[in-house]
């Protein structure tokens, strides 16, 4: 089996979020133990095992070091950016997942489909929220909502970049107020005036991700929250920079066609390759 170690939504090495992508030979998948088994020989957070069926139909297995799991959009944009390197896909694709199917368009910059998304909240007493962070001095004008495109994440607005960048996380209490809410993640965000849409943060202690240098779902979900309130238009492409205060800068793309689907993704690196002799 090739193996590749891929950054995903960054055009430099060592950037990004990186991901193990296993390429396979042959009709059908390795038994389950030998792929966590690769999986946590990598020690990434995901690994994807993908089994090509034509240039245009693909489909992906996804694990952590412990479990399999439905899917993981960083793996899936490091999976097809590979897969268009090497000359193996192009244009539109097909995804079959656990999750089910997904439509990518494959290209210098890999986008996804996501979920249908949706607000599922409006947290009208946020002083808890930002006090999280380490704000207390919060004056936003924009509203603290929960926005979902495949997970619930907390939509939290600050006033400049240099808040942000100073932001003094409890991860205690985040967890607890994620718990409470049923949501994934605080994703944090400030603009910049610099020809990204927003800079933003996303801690997910939650689920043993303190801070998370790119973040698929929560910046789709985003985009949609931005679009709802007026601070984005009804279709078009758009930018988040991510993973600036852990030193691996993120570029994290979305798009929303002229149907409302929202497309998220970007480019990817190719940082390592080899064989497994298993």
């Amino acid at each position: 089996m090739k193996y590749f170690i891929v950054d995903a939504f960054t055009d430099q090495p060592f950037g990004g979020n990186p991901a193990g992508v296993v390429l396979l030979d042959g009709d059908s998948f390795p038994k389950e133990e030998l792929m966590l088994q690769v999986a946590a020989e990598l020690r990434y957070s995901e690994t994807a095992f993908v089994r090509r069926h034509s240039d245009s139909e693909y489909t992906v297995r996804y694990f952590t070091p412990k479990a399999e799991v439905e899917l993981c959009g960083h793996a899936t944009i490091a999976a097809f950016s590979l897969l268009y390197q090497l000359q193996l896909a192009k244009d539109g694709c097909i995804c079959h997942t656990l999750a089910g199917d997904l439509r990518i368009e494959v290209g210098e910059k890999v986008l996804m489909q996501m979920a249908t998304p949706r607000i599922v909240d409006t947290i009208l007493d946020a002083e808890e929220i930002y006090r999280a962070i380490g704000v207390t001095d919060y004056q936003p004008t924009l509203p603290v909502q929960i926005a979902y495109s495949g997970l619930p994440d907390i939509m939290i607005p600050l006033r400049d970049l240099s808040m942000l960048q100073s932001l003094k996380p409890d991860m205690e209490a985040i967890t607890a107020i994620t718990r409470k809410y049923d949501a994934v993640s605080f994703h944090v965000f400030a603009f910049a005036g610099d020809g990204h849409t927003a800079h933003v943060r996303d801690f997910a202690p939650l689920y043993d991700i303190p801070e998370e240098s790119a973040t698929g779902t929560a910046n789709a979900a985003l985009t949609h929250y931005l679009q709802q309130n007026g601070r984005i238009p009804s279709t078009g492409d758009f930018s988040f920079l991510q993973g600036e205060a852990m030193g691996r800068p993120s570029v994290v793309a979305t798009r929303i066609s002229g149907d409302g689907v929202i497309y998220v993704g970007g480019t990817a690196t190719i940082v390592a390759k080899g064989e497994l002799m298993v």
